[in-house]
């Protein structure tokens, strides 16, 4: 119960805006701190079909051309190298 009473009380503060801060100078009110006025709804829908041409441009060429991430070569076999392709010395046989 102690943990579900604490909980709605940081729920109580993270939902309550801050308090506007004014002050007066040269006869004019202005603001030290505010909180951003909502945008428009118009502007939040554009931002949102703007997100949605994003994902689903990348989506759609991760899906149709992953060699993007890939490569576009296939990627060699280690075990076909030779010891010169290597670097490594022929060994010496007495």
């Amino acid at each position: 119960m102690f943990f579900i009473s604490k909980l709605r009380t940081a729920a109580a503060v993270l939902k309550s805006k801050p308090v506007v801060q004014t002050a007066v100078r040269h006869g004019g009110t202005w603001y030290y701190r505010r909180p951003a006025a909502d945008p428009p709804k118009r502007i939040m829908y554009h931002a949102e079909f703007m997100g949605f041409l994003m994902w689903y441009w990348i989506l759609y060429h991760l899906w149709k051309e992953p060699e993007h991430i890939t490569g576009h070569f296939p990627y060699p076999d280690p075990a076909e190298w030779t010891d010169e392709e290597l670097g490594i010395p022929p060994e010496e046989e007495d």
